[in-house]
């Protein structure tokens, strides 16, 4: 099963920043807009060098934002003294493709595409997920796909799929609002572990929001175990 340590090094490598301003202990990743993991900081900061950081960040058009993650305890508790608040606290999940490669979802149901399709980006649009995110996508150095969910022959779902060494990493699942709750996201995921498969991959992961009850309900009900968690802390 993967370990905290691979879970970062797979996010970091599937959905990658676009650059990063390093200061010996943290790291601020530059993230042009493409969400929260591509535009924290992380690593290890005194009270006195965290206003570097921040200026750092202002530089950069950034918000001052961390990403807490295992073993981060006493930069949790400066951030909290300085005034940053939790932001969306994530959890991570994964499962080994043979548990979730075992039923192929129904004919016409999912494809795979590279590059997405005007389609898929209206989805994700409709989600939150903008331009500046699909180019996190494909920025990505290794196998990568998207996949395009259907029902009643329309255009329902879409999602991104990566690999980093013997791991894949599902990202970005969206389903329509009008198709939520017809089973469409079982369905890609299982056809996110098929790829997965066919590259190799040993195990299939994501990460999702403690605030989505659904998707976390989702996830546990196919298999996959809680292997990690984080969370950021924001200073507005």
């Amino acid at each position: 099963m993967m370990n905290a340590a691979t879970l970062y090094d797979v996010v970091d490598r599937t959905w990658p920043d676009a650059g990063r301003v390093t200061g010996g202990s943290w790291v601020v990743r530059i993230g042009q807009g493409g969400g929260s993991r591509v535009s924290a900081a992380t690593g290890h900061v005194t009270a006195a060098g965290l206003p570097l950081v921040e200026a750092v960040q202002r530089g950069l058009g950034q918000r001052q934002l961390w990403m807490i993650r295992a073993g981060d305890d006493p930069l949790d508790a400066l951030l909290a003294d300085r005034g940053y608040r939790i932001m969306d606290p994530v959890v991570a999940y994964a499962a080994p493709v043979a548990v979730l490669a075992t039923q192929r979802p129904p004919p016409v149901t999912t494809f795979e595409v590279w590059p997405p399709l005007a389609v898929q980006a209206e989805i994700w649009v409709e989600g939150g997920v903008g331009p500046e995110r699909l180019a996190v996508m494909d920025r990505a150095k290794g196998p990568k796909t998207t996949l395009l969910g259907r029902l009643d022959d329309q255009p329902a779902g879409t999602a991104y799929v990566a690999m980093h060494g013997p791991h894949a990493m599902l990202h970005a699942l969206e389903v329509a609002p009008r198709f939520r709750r017809r089973g469409l996201a079982r369905h890609m995921l299982h056809a996110a572990a098929f790829w997965a498969k066919g590259q190799g991959a040993s195990h299939l992961s994501l990460v999702v929001t403690r605030a989505n009850e659904g998707a976390n309900a989702l996830y546990a009900s196919l298999g996959m175990q809680v292997v990690g968690q984080y969370h950021y802390r924001i200073k507005e």
